[in-house]
């Protein structure tokens, strides 16, 4: 499955969405909705970990003349350091994908009885049901705990769940699984996607990070992110270019609930890039 639908490319392109079926607020054909509303003629859904929802945003995104990108976001490891690399392009029905999905949905339920026993010794009670509720597939997550949390009072956002118990160095924190970049690049790139450095700003990846992830067959590098200010952006934009990363842009939208300040359509790239990105296909 590729960028699908006939003639020229209308409205803005947003490369990074997420949906329930991992941490969003919203099920696929809601989100497809929201973008098309917004004014975004390429979407692409890229939820964490999972590719659950990509059968109905595709459908949904067909229907209302968005053409739609198959994809995926993977939470990885560059020596100790957490990044998160986008798959576009991505066949839905890979079995190296979904064998990885089903591995991954079993080790993230541990996890999450893990944290939970951590927030009861806390004083924190929590059950399964409450953290399920908040997800629309199998694959369930720390903001989805987060929510739960929120729903008890204890605090207000699911920002202040991860700040006050679920981030890292906090009383819940539980690590993940340790998935090396390499792989995560050799995994998508093997489902016949390309493989994007996630919000760069955000992780604070410099260019010698970058180096060895282009060594590593990464094909672009999000430079246009909701949360990269101006300067942010021009600072990655001179390393794609240096380092030939192709510039995507991705909203990185959540719903209003989980992630209020960010907006389907925000960012948007250049037609040409969205066609040099799929040009390196494999």
């Amino acid at each position: 499955m590729a960028v699908m639908g006939p003639g020229p490319i209308d409205g803005k392109i947003d490369l990074h969405s997420h949906s329930r079926a991992s941490d969003g607020q919203y099920p696929a054909a809601e989100v497809a909705e929201r973008a098309a509303a917004a004014g975004v003629g390429v979407w692409a859904l890229c939820d964490h970990d999972t590719i659950a929802g990509l059968e109905a945003g595709g459908a949904a995104a067909a229907r209302l003349g968005v053409r739609f990108v198959p994809g995926i976001e993977l939470s990885a490891f560059l020596d100790r350091r957490e990044i998160h690399l986008l798959g576009h392009f991505v066949d839905p029905v890979h079995d190296a994908l979904r064998r990885f999905e089903d591995f991954l949905a079993v080790r993230r339920r541990v996890r999450m009885q893990q944290i939970v026993e951590k927030l009861a010794g806390l004083g924190i009670r929590i059950a399964p049901a409450d953290i399920e509720k908040w997800s629309g597939g199998k694959t369930i997550g720390r903001p989805h705990v987060a929510r739960a949390i929120v729903e008890t009072g204890i605090v207000a956002t699911v920002k202040d769940a991860f700040d006050q118990f679920l981030g890292e160095g906090r009383p819940a924190y539980v690590p993940r699984y340790r998935l090396e970049a390499e792989d995560a690049v050799r995994l998508v790139r093997s489902a016949g996607g390309t493989a994007t450095v996630a919000h760069p700003g955000v992780s604070k990846l410099e260019r010698y990070d970058l180096e060895r992830l282009r060594a590593a067959g990464v094909d672009g590098l999000e430079v246009h992110h909701a949360d990269h200010n101006p300067s942010v952006r021009e600072k990655y934009l001179r390393i794609a270019e240096a380092l030939d990363l192709v510039p995507t842009a991705g909203s990185d939208y959540h719903g209003e609930a989980v992630a209020p300040d960010r907006h389907l359509g925000d960012v948007s790239m250049a037609h040409e890039e969205l066609e040099r990105l799929e040009r390196r296909r494999p």
